[in-house]
């Protein structure tokens, strides 16, 4: 191996030699001179030396030398062109150093593919959340280009619709006026209800696009895409008609699916005129007429929480028999009394008559057999002190019950007063579940999206949101429900041609002057075999549930099932 190395040398020095000469116009030598470099056959070829006459190459087998007149050059062994010795090193350096350069190709590899799957997720689930986003100002630019589409309830009846006028001058028309005020929404002064978070598909046109191109050549705006809501027209008048002049709200809604079908709140307001008298509208706090009342609004539940109370004695206890209490009319702890509506004196009952009547006494001594833990865990699975699902704004129950809290706290909180506050959005998404044998259906406003000549665009899939308790207490909380318009303060809904379940509130709250106001509520369900409404109604001031919400219930349901 050492022969070679010198051999190879030798050839670059003598190699160098002749350029040199050449450069300073010297003679090359001739190739037989001894100190000549000797050439390994087929170097002529590459242009290396002088030609060498075939008389003077030999080639000894024997002793494996290539002669050349009288200069020789061995011919390596087998064994030593397969040695690596230095030259092995030399190409494990070159593989050394080529390392940190596949390092940083495989690391920008790895990245491209990063950056290549997020632009794919992007465009597959993050694109329509982020342009549909009411803070996206890419949705005003639209403006220029796209008339805003129009909103239809499901059975056809048109909520909102763009006119335009002589010299291109646009309006934007609310045929209901106040019936759909906070539902819809509104685009004067901001946006809200589905004006707001529909505004993206409003503003986006998926007419045909040669239409659009010819629009667009000819400066003309193309249609937006129409947004066809789950609300019912004739369900959403009979809830604002039966609402009356009390303040406060109705949701109507199918447990089944999770389609929001009626949502009315009171006091509202003519989205038509409402940028004429918006100062005079903000400027006056006890007005509160843009308060969504059914998602926003928070009020003392009542005896609506009965049922959770009952859901939390189902829990511990596994049945519902075997509870007995002698109701006086008034049930005394420390130095608080609970008295029931009006000081009646229920006498003997059972869980079932005790939830009929809506008994506060039977209560309060259920949750002193609870205790505070057992009525907190239950309150918390039912989605208190937490964000609701809703594309509306909407405002978290509170529970202010806590390990710490007395007994007479405790006592209130389980028969529906005391610190608690619910929207009326809440206790329907509760019975809901109660309804749809404990499961909540994601609660949604948009059943399908279309073009303005119809064609769809997207449909919203049923999907479900939570179990929030199992078939058997589901099924044992109908019953109780069931046994309130059968027997007890809701009985004027029964008798009817459907079946209705439900539970009536009187929530006492303090008013501003320092005297005692009672909310009116229901919340209930129909058919429960097979429902198909969920319906909450408050009204405030409206005195005990079974005077004035029951009969907003009966009238609303009347209208829908006709009779």
């Amino acid at each position: 191996m050492r022969r070679k190395r010198h051999s190879e040398q030798d050839i670059e020095r003598e190699l160098g030699e002749d350029v040199r000469r050449i450069m300073e116009g010297e003679k090359l030598r001739d190739v037989g001179e001894e100190d000549g470099p000797s050439l390994y056959p087929g170097m002529e070829d590459a242009g290396i030396g002088s030609s060498v006459d075939d008389e003077t190459q030999v080639f000894d087998t024997s002793r494996r030398v290539f002669y050349t007149d009288e200069s020789f050059l061995p011919i390596p062994d087998e064994e030593e062109w397969e040695e690596e010795g230095d030259e092995d090193s030399d190409r494990s350096a070159g593989k050394r150093s080529r390392g940190p350069y596949l390092f940083i190709s495989i690391a920008f590899g790895l990245l491209f593919l990063l950056l290549a799957a997020h632009l794919i997720y992007f465009n597959l689930r993050m694109k329509d959340e982020i342009l549909a986003s009411p803070y996206n100002k890419r949705q005003n630019a639209q403006s220029q280009l796209v008339r805003r589409g129009k909103i239809l309830s499901k059975d056809g009846a048109t909520l909102a619709r763009t006119d335009v006028y002589e010299g291109g001058t646009e309006e934007r028309v609310y045929p209901y006026a106040n019936v759909f005020a906070h539902v819809v929404g509104f685009v004067s002064n901001g946006k809200s209800g589905v004006e707001s978070f529909a505004n993206y598909q409003l503003m986006t046109s998926h007419a045909n696009i040669i239409d659009q191109m010819i629009n667009e050549f000819l400066k003309k705006k193309n249609d937006g895409d129409t947004v066809v809501t789950t609300l019912n027209a004739g369900l959403q008048e009979a809830a604002y008609y039966a609402l009356g002049d009390y303040r406060g709200a109705v949701v109507v809604l199918n447990p089944q699916t999770g389609e929001i079908m009626a949502m009315v709140s009171k006091p509202n307001f003519d989205p038509n005129t409402l940028a004429d008298i918006w100062d005079e509208m903000v400027s006056d706090p006890t007005r509160s007429n843009l308060v969504n009342r059914a998602t926003q609004g928070l009020y003392p539940p009542g005896s609506t929480f009965k049922i959770a109370t009952a859901l939390a004695y189902y829990r511990k206890y596994h049945s519902f028999d075997g509870f007995s209490y002698d109701c006086m009319g008034e049930f005394t702890i420390d130095d608080y009394t609970v008295h029931c509506y009006k000081g009646t004196v229920h006498g003997q009952e059972d869980l079932r008559g005790a939830f009929a009547h809506s008994c506060n006494t039977a209560f309060s001594q259920i949750g002193l057999m609870l205790g505070n833990s057992a009525l907190t865990a239950t309150a918390k699975s039912l989605l208190f002190d937490v964000k609701l699902p809703s594309e509306l704004l909407s405002s978290s129950s509170r529970w202010a019950l806590t390990n710490e809290s007395d007994e007479i706290e405790l006592v209130q909180t389980a028969f529906g007063q005391g610190k608690t506050l619910v929207t009326p959005y809440h206790m329907a998404l509760i019975v809901s579940a109660i309804a749809n044998d404990g499961v909540l259906m994601t609660p949604y406003l948009i059943d399908h999206v279309e073009t303005a000549t119809g064609e769809l665009v997207s449909k919203t899939k049923q999907s479900r949101y939570k179990t929030l308790l199992n078939p058997e207490e589901a099924e044992a909380l109908s019953k109780l429900m069931e046994a309130v318009v059968e027997e007890g303060s809701a009985n004027e809904l029964a008798g009817r041609s459907y079946r209705v379940a439900g539970k009536t509130g009187s929530a006492e709250y303090t008013r501003s002057d320092g005297s005692t106001g009672t909310h009116s509520w229901f919340v209930g369900f129909t058919n429960p075999d097979n429902p198909d409404l969920v319906i909450a109604v408050i009204a405030e001031d409206g005195g005990a549930g079974s005077s004035t919400a029951v009969p907003i219930a009966s009238e609303i349901l009347r209208q829908y099932y006709g009779g």
